[in-house]
């Protein structure tokens, strides 16, 4: 996509985080637009479609624990968009149910229908690779790979921490020293998912999860039980941070040797695994967090950051910290 586009506030990132502050924005009367290098919004939230099923590849699920949040959730679930999965998981025995009696939701298209949803009123251009953010009279300067321009009076930055800051530095933006150390001090740990199409029976704890932090393969869940996937048996793995950054570089072929031995043990002697899918995400759960919702940066046009490291990780932490960041521009902007 190329061309020169103007908006009141430009979003960078479809992911929750972008999405919710888009739609605050909005709602607030502002000429928004979102860019997203991907062809899909939802950003770790991804649900493939294998083998004529469906499996949640990225982000499993989302818990609520605010009233804010609760307003929304409350009306995707009158709308019937999600479910109540479960309040728990077995956590590492095919036996024992471990509940903290919060509801895990689920959607019944997978997850990916959530931003789908959220994305239907808004502006964005997909397929778009920011290159670079220059503040200019006015406001910002944002251009793209492709030579697309967006001239506006804000931005939000919703990329992992590391790649927000490489786009100010490659529009030769110096922040304030407070701000720069504090976006610097945000760490992530790196996950390999994997979607395996199994032939015949798997036996895994009810709800069709079994949760193991510290083994290699740190989640295994069956995507058929789940409810999201009548076609085809789809089971989603996470492997844990410290095997992911062992395996980063390993090739698909020997990946796929070392979970078919990890499968092994929960599937019936005649089943078999068909195709195995992965994907590697670099900045898949933030593991030092930066302590308030969204950071306003100071000596600059309007520019806030947010995402699921900002205050609180998983979803719902992305979607607080994307109204956050909202709320922070309006109060710049008016």
């Amino acid at each position: 996509m190329s061309g020169t586009y103007s908006c009141d506030v430009l979003v960078v990132g479809a992911g929750m985080a972008g999405l919710m502050a888009a739609h605050r924005l909005g709602e607030a009367g502002k000429l928004v637009v979102v860019v997203d290098r991907e062809e899909r919004v939802g950003g770790r939230i991804v649900t493939e479609h294998v083998a004529g099923g469906w499996a949640d590849t990225g982000a499993q699920f989302f818990t609520v624990r605010t009233p804010e949040f609760d307003r929304f959730v409350a009306q995707w679930l009158a709308e019937e968009l999600v479910f109540v999965w479960s309040t728990g998981w077995s956590d590492g025995s095919l036996s024992s149910l471990s509940s903290d009696s919060y509801p895990r939701y689920a959607a019944r298209e997978g997850l990916t229908a959530v931003p789908r949803h959220l994305a239907q009123n808004l502006t964005i251009h997909k397929a778009v690779n920011i290159e670079s953010a220059t503040p200019v009279a006015g406001g910002w300067l944002v251009v793209s790979d492709a030579g697309a321009a967006y001239q506006c009076q804000a931005l939000v930055l919703t990329p992992p921490a590391p790649l927000s800051l490489a786009l100010l530095a490659a529009g030769k933006l110096e922040l304030a020293a407070a701000d720069r150390e504090s976006l610097a001090a945000i760490t992530y740990a790196p996950c390999i998912t994997a979607v395996c199409h199994i032939e015949g029976a798997i036996n895994l704890p009810e709800p069709g999860v079994l949760q193991r932090p510290e083994h290699p393969i740190s989640w295994i869940a069956d995507n058929q039980r789940k409810g999201i996937s009548p076609g085809a048996q789809l089971i989603s793995l996470h492997v844990n941070p410290t095997y992911s950054r062992l395996w980063w570089l390993s090739p698909d072929v020997e990946l796929a040797g070392a979970v078919r031995r990890e499968l092994r043990p929960f599937l019936a002697e005649t089943s078999a695994i068909k195709e195995i899918m992965f994907h590697r995400w670099p900045h898949a759960l933030p593991t030092t967090l930066h302590p308030h919702q969204t950071l306003l940066a100071a000596n600059v046009p309007p520019l806030a950051f947010a995402g699921d490291a900002f205050a609180g990780p998983r979803v719902e932490g992305a979607a607080l910290s994307g109204l956050a960041a909202a709320e922070a521009i309006l109060t710049v902007i008016g």
